[in-house]
């Protein structure tokens, strides 16, 4: 019998590009008002940089355009990113599945990696705290209990007073989402979004989902509650 479903956030239950884009529309802002730069254009090639490669696009944007920087600069930009409130939403299959699971009794919850300060400010843009019974940001036990490590999955088994094998996981990234079914006896749900970050990602240690879909509307009905 399944009491509880658990939600990873990233690309689970919000776009993870649109996060993304939402943080360089900010600092596109920042940058602008600060070197006298057009917002646009920096905007266009901080996706542009990203898209070439996800590291050290400040470093390179800034070295893009000749502007002398150090160390706290880049820091100062990263912490402007992860803690500014995002322009997102849930994805559109998210309200009518967790109204749904709801009224059938279905306690809900999320865990999530990341940065405890970006993943808040998520949480509080797309209002998750209405949603949900128990929110955990790993990061806020410690970078050492992210994902696939067990402890968010044995603190969300207590406070909602359930069993393992009433539990149900649901997340994308073949990397951490998966192999606590091969600690407890979770089962384990794969949503593969079009176009999601981590869909040709290899699986930990060949551990796989239990069940693959497309979308949460997907969910109830295979899992027919």
């Amino acid at each position: 019998m399944v009491r509880a479903i658990i939600f990873d956030l990233d690309d689970t239950l919000i776009s993870e590009k649109k996060y993304i884009e939402s943080g360089y529309q900010h600092i596109s802002k920042l940058l602008s008002s600060r070197f006298n730069k057009d917002e646009h254009e920096l905007y266009q090639l901080l996706i542009r940089l990203f898209n070439e490669s996800s590291r050290n696009v400040f470093n390179r944007l800034l070295d893009k355009l000749e502007i002398i920087y150090t160390k706290d600069t880049i820091m100062e930009l990263v912490e402007e990113y992860r803690s500014h409130l995002p322009a997102i939403e849930l994805f559109d299959d998210v309200l009518p599945c967790l109204e749904f699971l709801k009224k059938k009794g279905i306690k809900l919850g999320i865990i999530t990696d990341g940065y405890a300060n970006a993943q808040r400010q998520k949480l509080d843009a797309v209002g998750a705290y209405n949603y949900f019974d128990k929110i955990i940001v790993t990061d806020e036990l410690g970078r050492e209990y992210w994902k696939p490590h067990p402890r968010a999955f044995e603190m969300i088994k207590e406070t909602l007073n359930v069993e393992f094998e009433e539990i149900i996981y649901v997340g994308d990234n073949p990397k951490k989402d998966f192999y606590i079914s091969s600690i407890y006896p979770i089962k384990t749900i794969r949503v593969s979004r079009e176009n999601g970050v981590y869909n040709l990602t290899d699986y930990y240690e060949n551990i796989k989902e239990d069940i693959n879909i497309r979308s949460l509307n997907e969910m109830i009905e295979v899992l027919n509650i």
